[in-house]
């Protein structure tokens, strides 16, 4: 009896052909970090325009003053001294205890990457700030009785609060992110405001520090590259030993 030659059905052949693919098709994507570099990118930019319009454009250098002045006059026993307690909140010795805290949230997570960029960001957009204020000092107009000293641009203060919540917001579950971005946002501005009603800073100081921890935590994100937000993988207990070569 002669029988029909076996053949490959075609079910199996398109399931042999179409499998690796399927299974390529059905990854997540890599993240991008494209859009980080172009953060990076636009913070540049608008640090160098805000600083070229509040200390070399008359109209707008004037207004700056005029702005701080404005601030000033929400001063209320109640006002400052929660604008006080604001700012001792990112004394040197709170700053590095959240520091440590998100590095420790990066660990738990099992992201050393994060925790090692978080360690390396937080000291040094504060250094960066300190170093650019003698290089971009520059006189500041006076309206009321504030005087501001022309090495103040970036703020510090708001240095440092932008970048401890946009460290935490590194560290951060993607399901958490909008809740901690919106308090991290209003702790920032928080900071903000209190610099200016206390009269510590001019309010484009402020924004540039801002825009500061921007372009440095940018930078960070693109530094570690695409798979930043992936955990570290757990090593499997039960899997055999690599021969040695």
């Amino acid at each position: 009896m002669s029988s029909a030659p076996l053949t490959a059905s075609p079910h199996t052949t398109r399931h042999g052909a179409d499998g690796p693919a399927r299974e390529h098709a059905g990854r997540a994507p890599e993240p991008s970090i494209a859009w980080a570099a172009w953060a990076a990118l636009l913070c540049a930019l608008a640090m160098a325009v805000t600083w070229v319009l509040a200390e070399l454009v008359p109209a707008i250098h004037l207004r700056d003053a005029m702005l701080l002045n404005d601030f000033t006059k929400l001063e209320r026993p109640r006002v400052d001294t929660f604008a006080n307690h604001m700012l001792h909140l990112l004394d040197p010795l709170l700053y590095i205890v959240w520091a440590v805290l998100i590095v420790a949230g990066a660990l738990l997570r099992r992201r050393p990457r994060v925790a090692l960029a978080v360690a390396v960001v937080v000291p040094a957009a504060i250094g960066i700030a300190e170093l650019l204020k003698p290089l971009l000092a520059h006189h500041h107009d006076r309206v009321g009785y504030q005087v501001i000293g022309s090495a103040s641009w970036p703020s510090g203060h708001a240095t440092a609060a932008m970048t401890l919540v946009l460290c935490a917001l590194l560290v951060t579950p993607h399901r958490l992110r909008p809740v901690v971005a919106v308090l991290g946002c209003a702790f920032a501005v928080a900071v903000g405001c209190s610099l200016l009603i206390l009269a510590w800073h001019m309010p484009s100081d402020v924004l540039g520090g801002y825009l500061l921890a921007g372009l440095c935590v940018s930078l960070t994100i693109v530094a570690m590259g695409p798979n930043w937000d992936r955990p570290r993988a757990r090593r499997d207990p039960t899997a055999a030993p690599r021969p040695a070569r």
